[in-house]
C-alpha cells in the first residue's frame, strides 16, 4: 500500500506542472496580442454604441489578419525604438543648447520636451516583448 501511495505522489509531483501550464494559459504576444487587443476595442466600440470607431476598428483587424508577422511586427516594433532614441538624444542636444544661452524659461520647456521623449522611449520598448 505505501509503494503505491509513494507511486501515486510521485506522478502526481511530476505532472503537475504540465496542469499549471493547461489551467493558467500564457499570455498572447506579437500579432495574437495585437488581434486581441483589437477585438477588445470593438467589443468595447460596440458597448458604447460607437459604430464609426467599430467600422476603422474591424478594417484594422482585417489589416492585422491579413498581414501581419510576428517577424515584421518586432522589426517595426525594434524600427520604433530606433526613432525614439534618436529623438531623446535630439532633445538632449536642445536642452544642452538652451543650458548654454541660460534662459530659464527655455532649459524648463527643453527639459520637458526630454522627459516626454524619454516617456515614449520607454513605452517603445515596452512594446517590443509584446
Amino acid at each position: 500500500m505505501m509503494k503505491h501511495t509513494k507511486f501515486l505522489l510521485a506522478g502526481m509531483l511530476i505532472m503537475a506542472p504540465a496542469f499549471s501550464t493547461l489551467a493558467a494559459p500564457q499570455a498572447a504576444t506579437g500579432c495574437e496580442a495585437k488581434r486581441q487587443n483589437i477585438e477588445r476595442q470593438i467589443d468595447y466600440a460596440r458597448t458604447h454604441g460607437n459604430n464609426h470607431r467599430v467600422a476603422g476598428l474591424e478594417k484594422a483587424l482585417s489589416e492585422v489578419i491579413a498581414n501581419c508577422t510576428d517577424e515584421g511586427l518586432r522589426a517595426e516594433r525594434k524600427s520604433d525604438v530606433l526613432k525614439k532614441e534618436q529623438k531623446v538624444e535630439e532633445r538632449r542636444r536642445e536642452l544642452s543648447e538652451a543650458q548654454a544661452d541660460g534662459r530659464a524659461d527655455k532649459i524648463s520647456k527643453k527639459q520637458q520636451k526630454l522627459d516626454e521623449a524619454h516617456a515614449e522611449l520607454d513605452e517603445a520598448k515596452s512594446q517590443l516583448n509584446k
